[in-house]
């Protein structure tokens, strides 16, 4: 299958319902996310791997005192690292080379609406973080004795929020490259700062209070804070609602600023 393929795969028929529309899509696009080898490996291995690589260093962590245990750590950020690598990184990829491949451009023709476009080629990359994040959970739980959700719906406000906002943000990230390689590059700064400033290294509780009180306007912190206080149960009502209007923040700028800047064609 190549790339035109995918401009194809919608129907196109005026009976056609953009459920449909996307659905088809969305099974071509994870068509050639497949033959994509090292966007295919990053996105599916990577997140599985590093949370129980980072299980040493947790364990090293004065957790006793902030209230936290080693699974309580490592269960949010296998679920941010799916996140970054799973969806955002691998969708920065995805929408820069069907831009450059003049995918996107084809689609915009026919019945796809842009919303669609931007939507059915997010859904593999979407789907296979969400499988991901579900194993991990069941894996931490099982082998890290984390135990059952204090408050199982902030946990999954928290994970829904990441699912629907970091695709944006890979669509805006997209917009400002070049080429395929740069959108690779151009990708990389958010995604180590939020590694290693949004609680997944190194949970807020210890930080310094200052440097916390910065690293938590970071995109994929008020998810973490999500998850993390569906599982302790330690989440206040204020810290919930800050989380959340720090997500919806960085979803709606995110929208924003794919409606203004979004690129559907090759840079000259």
């Amino acid at each position: 299958m190549s790339a035109e393929t995918v401009a194809k795969a919608a129907p196109t028929g005026t009976t056609a319902t953009a459920s449909r529309r996307m659905t088809a899509l969305a099974r071509a696009e994870l068509t050639l996310l497949g033959r994509s080898k090292a966007t295919f490996f990053a996105a599916l291995f990577v997140p599985l791997i590093m949370p129980f690589s980072l299980r040493t260093a947790v364990e090293d962590m004065d957790l006793e005192e902030a209230g936290l245990s080693v699974g309580s750590v490592i269960l949010p950020s296998a679920v941010g690292f799916s996140l970054l690598f799973a969806v955002y990184s691998a969708l920065v990829s995805v929408y820069a080379a069907r831009r450059e491949e003049l995918v996107l451009k084809r689609l915009r023709t026919g019945e796809l609406r842009d919303v669609e476009i931007l939507a059915g080629a997010a859904l593999p990359s979407v789907l296979i973080g969400l499988v991901q994040c579900v194993v991990l959970t069941i894996a931490c739980a099982a082998l890290l004795d984390v135990g059952a959700p204090e408050a199982p719906h902030l946990a999954v406000l928290g994970l829904l929020l990441g699912l629907v906002m970091w695709p944006a943000i890979a669509a805006v990230v997209a917009s400002f490259s070049r080429s395929l390689e740069g959108a690779q590059v151009a990708a990389m700064p958010l995604l180590l700062v939020s590694m290693m400033g949004s609680g997944t290294f190194i949970p807020f509780e210890l930080m310094p209070d200052r440097l916390a009180t910065i690293c938590e306007l970071l995109p994929l912190s008020p998810v973490i804070t999500l998850i993390r206080g569906g599982w302790t149960g330690d989440l206040g009502g204020y810290e919930a609602l800050g989380a959340i209007a720090t997500a919806v923040a960085w979803l709606v700028l995110s929208v924003f600023a794919v409606q203004r800047w979004f690129r559907w064609e090759p840079r000259h």
